[in-house]
């Protein structure tokens, strides 16, 4: 006796017309919230390439029709400002060192939690987790106090250290729960193959857990980057980084939009370079959680 076979109907004309208007429909849709999610952006950038007559006497959208009005003459002042060079690097060296330290010392501890047993772990997780609730204001006194007892306020390893601190519990948390969604036969594999803790994590969990790695780097990336509040109260003029900078030459230049404009677009090209360079990662990290 043969198997019989389910034959999918054709689809028959009415079918393929509503099919091809709800794509097109989601498509539009789609189009219309991406095109107004870059208006902001897209305005900022146009705004810093105008003078500050022609921002004062029309709006950004009037270069579509008069392009003579672009110029990078508001990059060029802006980039001969000593104070907003020093204070790009400042945030490079904030940044970069903070991210690391955290995916880092974030990976070690989630391999940790997931797959080595200690005593106390459970407790000690359960420690991590709260710590996620604790408001980062609360500990500005606290710290800004013992920072300043062991000589660092005011300079770029106490907002090094600060960041470190408050991203480590989120990088634990997010690294232990990918960490642990990894089959215990590889690394049961690795262990009789002669691994030991060292060469299980990064031989098998790094490569495995890179997504997710690459994720919490740029979200610890962008949170650094874009802060403003800890950089203003744990840094000085010598170590402020961009957005202190910004905020300091908005009390000089007053309502001069072209020079805010030119710095804050600076602040923002970073955080989108990084970003889509490391989007595939990133989208790979969201799916991770619906792929077995």
């Amino acid at each position: 006796m043969t198997e019989r076979t389910l034959v999918k109907p054709p689809r028959t004309v009415a079918q393929r017309i509503l099919g091809a208007l709800g794509t097109g429909i989601v498509n539009v849709v789609l189009l219309v919230v991406a095109i107004f999610w870059l208006v902001p952006t897209v305005g900022l950038f146009l705004t810093s390439l105008r003078s500050s007559g022609d921002n004062a006497s029309s709006g950004w959208w009037t270069v579509f029709t008069t392009p003579a009005e672009l110029t990078i003459e508001n990059y060029a002042n802006l980039l001969s400002n000593p104070t907003i060079t020093g204070s790009f690097w400042n945030t490079i060296v904030i940044a970069v060192p903070t991210t690391l330290l955290v995916v880092i010392i974030g990976a070690l501890a989630a391999y940790a939690f997931a797959w080595m047993r200690f005593p106390g772990r459970d407790w000690l997780l359960i420690a991590v987790i709260v710590l996620l609730a604790v408001p980062l204001q609360v500990a500005l006194i606290p710290l800004a106090r013992l920072f300043g007892s062991l000589g660092i306020f005011g300079s770029v390893l106490g907002v090094i250290l600060f960041h470190t601190a408050f991203g480590l519990p989120f990088a634990i948390f997010l690294l232990r729960n990918f960490f642990a969604q990894i089959p215990e036969e590889l690394l049961e594999a690795a262990r009789i193959d002669g691994a030991r803790d060292w060469r299980i994590f990064f031989q098998v969990m790094l490569p495995l857990g890179l997504p997710a790695i690459a994720s919490l780097a740029i979200f610890q990336f962008l949170w650094t980057w874009n802060d403003m509040l800890v950089a203003l109260i744990f840094t000085n003029a010598d170590s402020q980084p961009l957005t202190v900078a910004i905020q300091s030459q908005l009390r000089q230049f007053g309502s001069n939009i072209d020079v805010l404009s030119a710095g804050a677009f600076l602040s923002m090209l970073v955080p989108l370079v990084v970003f889509f360079a490391f989007q595939r990662y990133f989208v790979q990290a969201l799916l991770a959680g619906s792929q077995k």
